[in-house]
């Protein structure tokens, strides 16, 4: 299955870059799909015409397959649509939702569809909803995230499907990929690594605070609004763990408050660098993650531990 997928996306490496918003622009996508994997845009909350800006400047930096995130909680979700199919975009993964609305519209315009998903249920309404693959998420990863670890749910989603499953959260190097595979993934999915490419446009504070961070340096906040996210410990994590332990104690909760303290979070990190107001989304595979390359050189060390780590199974007598 993996061979077949890495020809149906025109890729040479099972590698999928994380669709980050903020993180996820052209060059990063560009860099990707140009070192052999399968760049992403993160269309993220914008319009339509934004979007199309956005993958017309990727097609400037490489003639390589590329995909693009869709957003279906976004007010522009219709309209971004539109747009990736009159683009001709090799991929679309989607999140927060299902894509089967947009379907025929996808399908019609040769785009493979891969849904994130982060259940074994929602896995299999995405293949009766026509997915081509599926992106399988565990609670490892950085932003949203579900309630299931990487390990567990894979090889449940793999049993569970005939369509091909992305493994994704955890992994940010050649172990993680091997195990991936072993687990019945046909690739894998990286997003905290990438962030710190070259050709990641993310603050160079973001990226110190990735390179820097340790495998506890991760917390989970949003639990109680149904909508957990996994971020790097900073000034902005405390104060909303503190509102969320107060909100739980109140019999009239004001979830107004955790908005507020959310707002404009992420731009803050990626764009401004702000140490302490920004939300720094990054995996538990940060405390991985020790030095800053391009995205070549990070997709070429990933297969070279791959490749070391298969090509001597360990036999046990």
């Amino acid at each position: 299955m993996s061979q077949a997928l890495m020809e149906k996306i025109g890729i040479n490496y099972p590698i999928i870059q994380g669709a980050m918003s903020w993180v996820g622009t052209p060059s990063l996508a560009a860099g990707v799909s140009n070192a052999g994997g399968l760049g992403m845009i993160g269309a993220g909350h914008e319009p339509g015409e934004f979007v199309r800006k956005l993958i017309r400047e990727t097609k400037e930096m490489t003639d390589k397959p590329f995909g693009v995130n869709v957003l279906l909680l976004s007010p522009y979700v219709d309209e971004v649509v539109e747009v990736v199919c009159q683009e001709k975009v090799k991929v679309i993964s989607t999140g927060a939702g299902s894509p089967g609305k947009y379907m025929k519209k996808f399908k019609d315009a040769g785009i493979v569809v891969i849904p994130v998903v982060a259940s074994v249920a929602l896995a299999k309404r995405m293949q009766n909803d026509g997915a081509d693959a599926i992106i399988c998420e565990g609670m490892e990863a950085g932003g949203h995230i579900g309630k299931s670890t990487t390990m567990t749910l894979v090889p449940q989603v793999v049993d569970a499907v005939t369509i091909p499953v992305i493994a994704a959260g955890g992994i940010a190097d050649g172990r993680g990929v091997a195990a991936a595979i072993m687990l019945g993934a046909s690739a894998v999915q990286l997003g905290t690594r990438f962030v710190v490419a070259n050709e990641s446009i993310a603050h160079d504070n973001f990226k110190k605070r990735v390179i820097k961070a340790r495998d506890i340096d991760t917390v989970v906040t949003g639990q109680i609004t149904g909508h957990p996210v996994r971020v790097l410990r900073n000034k902005l994590t405390r104060e909303y763990l503190q509102v969320e332990k107060e909100i739980t104690s109140d019999k009239n909760p004001d979830f107004a408050r955790l908005e507020e303290l959310g707002r404009g979070a992420l731009r803050r990190a990626v764009v401004e660098g702000d140490k302490d107001t920004g939300s720094f989304m990054a995996g538990q595979s940060a405390g991985l993650v020790t030095k800053e390359q391009s995205c070549e050189d990070i997709v070429q060390e990933l297969m070279q531990e791959y490749r070391a780590l298969t090509s001597n199974p360990v036999v046990f007598a």
